[in-house]
């Protein structure tokens, strides 16, 4: 149902930087960009996108409140090296990796971080 989802970024060559490392981790590359205007990022032409951009009305960048991006990974493992590789690349903590709630086995695995320009994001996946 998603296509795409777009992030605000104060530094287009930063942010770049920082996704490219990120999701090269789960297999998704550059597939469009704008040169001083945004980069999106997929697994594949025909697949979501997840993109930074710089404002359009040229107004700064701001985090949204309540907004936050999820990617669907596979598994916990997964989980928790896109989670740990997103704060090693400078992001910082919302919530380490676990199932929520806290005592479940099973369910909704997550963890939570932002951004170098503090968008929150989070990687989950569902665990039978």
């Amino acid at each position: 149902m998603i296509g795409y989802v777009t992030l605000g970024t104060a530094d287009l060559e930063k942010s770049g930087a920082y996704y490219d490392a990120l999701l090269a981790t789960i297999g998704a590359g550059r597939f469009m960009e704008e040169e001083n205007y945004f980069i999106a990022w997929s697994k594949g032409e025909d697949e979501p996108a997840l993109s930074v951009t710089l404002p359009y009305n040229k107004e700064a960048a701001t985090v949204g409140n309540g907004v936050m991006v999820a990617i669907f990974l596979e598994t916990p493992e997964q989980v928790d090296a896109f989670y740990t590789k997103a704060i090693e690349l400078g992001g910082t903590c919302e919530g380490k990796p676990g199932f929520r709630p806290e005592e479940a086995t099973k369910g909704f695995y997550a963890g939570y971080f932002r951004d170098l320009d503090g968008n929150k994001l989070n990687a989950f996946c569902m665990v039978a």
